[in-house]
C-alpha cells in the first residue's frame, strides 16, 4: 500500500472520529435543552416573565440569590406590591421575588412593577393553573367566600422556584421592615424541610378569632370527631403554626415529597372532612399542620407578628409595632381595607396603582364623603 493511500485511510478515520464526537455532543446538548425547557414549563407553573436586572450600584454587594415566593390575587395586588416595596427597600442582598398569580391578573401586575418604585425590582412572574386543584379542594358552604386558587400555592414551592435550595415565602399582608436575608438565613434542623412561628410564642398567643374561638392549637383546624384524625395520634392541644411566613428548605421538601403529602391530606378532606367547622377561613392551614406535625423548625416570633388585621382595634403598643421585623395583617382587617389597625405604618410602603383599577377603600370612600 502506497504511502499516500495510508495518508488518505488516516484522513477519512480522523474525519469519522471528528463526526462522531460531533453527533455526541450535539445529542448532549439537545438533551440539555430539552431538560431546560421542562424545567421551565412543569404542569401548572407556566413562568410569564423574568425580570433579572439588578441596579448597577448594587452588583458588588449582592451575594447568592435569595428567592421570596408570594402570590398576587387580583382583588388583593395592592397589598403584594406593597410587600415586594418594604423588602425592596430594607435589603441589600440579592433578592429575587417569584410572584405566583393567574393568567388574568399578570398584566395588572406587570404594569405595577414597572412603575418608578419597582423598575429595579428583580422578579419572575408565574402563572398558577387552577385546575392542579381538581378533586383536591371543593368550596365549603358555611364558608361565605368562594375558593382562592392561589392559597394553595405555597404548597408548590419546588415547582415555584425549580432550581433553588432553599426560599422564603411571605402572605401578600405582610410588611417586612428588617433585611429579609435575616429571615432566609433562620437554622434548620437537620430532617426539617420548613420553619413556621408557632402560634403560642409570646407576641401572639391564645388571640381569639371572630367564629373560630381560641385559634392557636391543632383542634383550632383539625376534627377530632374523624377516626382519621384520631388515628394520627396528634395531641389537640399542640400549638398551631402560622403558614404566612416560612422558610423552606426545598432540597428537604423534594425528598420528603411533601408536596405529595399535602395533596394527599387535600384530597382526603374534599371526601372526609376532616377540618374545623369554626376553621376561620384558614383552608390551607391543617394539610400543613398534619404534615409538619412535630417535624418543624421556628422562626423568631419578631418575624412574624400576627393579628394585625384580628380586629379593627390595636392590639400591639406603637414601639412594639416598629420594632418588629414583620408585620402580618392575617384576618378580616386588611390595611388595604376600610379600618384596620396600623394602617398609616403598612401605607407608608404601599405605591398607587398606575392603571387605578386598585385603590384604597378607606380613601375612596373618604373621597365620596368629600364629595
Amino acid at each position: 500500500m502506497s504511502f499516500r493511500k495510508v495518508n488518505i485511510i488516516i484522513l477519512v478515520f480522523a474525519i469519522g472520529v471528528f463526526l462522531l464526537v460531533l453527533h455526541h455532543n450535539f445529542l448532549g446538548l439537545s438533551d440539555l435543552l430539552r431538560r431546560e425547557i421542562s424545567d421551565s414549563n412543569l404542569v401548572g407553573f407556566q413562568p410569564i416573565d423574568f425580570v433579572p436586572e439588578a441596579p448597577e450600584d448594587l452588583v458588588d454587594e449582592i451575594g447568592d440569590e435569595i428567592p421570596v415566593v408570594i402570590a398576587a390575587s387580583e382583588e388583593r395586588l395592592g397589598g403584594t406590591i406593597a410587600a415586594i416595596n418594604s423588602i425592596y427597600h430594607n435589603t441589600q442582598s440579592n433578592v429575587v421575588f417569584h410572584i405566583v398569580t393567574l393568567n388574568s391578573t399578570a398584566d395588572h401586575l406587570r404594569s405595577w412593577l414597572n412603575s418608578a418604585a419597582l423598575k429595579n425590582v428583580k422578579h419572575r412572574i408565574v402563572n398558577f393553573n387552577p385546575q392542579l386543584l381538581e378533586g383536591k379542594v371543593k368550596a365549603d358552604p358555611d364558608q361565605p367566600d368562594p375558593v382562592k386558587p392561589l392559597t394553595y400555592a405555597r404548597f408548590y414551592l419546588p415547582n415555584l422556584v425549580p432550581h433553588a435550595n432553599k426560599a422564603v415565602y411571605v402572605d401578600d399582608d405582610v410588611i417586612v421592615q428588617d433585611d429579609i436575608l435575616a429571615l432566609y438565613n433562620t437554622p434548620l434542623k437537620p430532617g426539617h424541610a420548613a420553619a413556621f412561628s408557632e402560634d403560642c410564642d409570646s407576641t401572639s398567643s391564645r388571640v381569639v378569632v371572630r367564629g373560630a374561638g381560641n385559634q392557636y392549637n391543632y383542634i383550632g383546624f383539625l376534627d377530632y370527631k374523624k377516626e382519621r384524625i384520631r388515628k394520627l395520634a396528634m395531641k389537640a392541644s399542640t400549638c398551631s403554626f402560622n403558614p404566612g411566613v416560612f422558610v423552606a428548605n426545598l432540597t428537604e421538601w423534594k425528598q420528603q415529597n411533601i408536596t405529595d403529602q399535602l395533596e394527599k391530606w387535600m384530597r382526603l378532606n374534599t371526601q372526609e372532612e376532616l377540618y374545623s367547622r369554626t376553621l376561620a377561613g384558614s383552608a390551607a392551614t391543617p394539610p400543613l399542620l398534619i404534615v409538619f406535625y412535630r417535624q418543624h423548625s421556628s422562626i423568631d416570633p419578631m418575624w412574624n407578628v400576627r393579628h394585625l388585621g384580628s380586629s379593627a382595634g390595636k392590639r400591639y403598643s406603637p414601639q412594639f409595632v416598629k420594632a418588629a421585623k414583620l408585620l402580618h395583617w392575617n384576618g378580616h382587617f386588611k390595611p388595604w381595607g376600610r379600618t384596620a389597625s396600623y394602617a398609616d405604618v403598612w401605607e407608608k410602603w404601599y405605591i398607587p396603582d398606575p392603571t387605578g383599577k386598585f385603590s384604597l377603600i378607606r380613601r375612596h370612600l373618604e373621597t365620596s364623603n368629600a364629595t
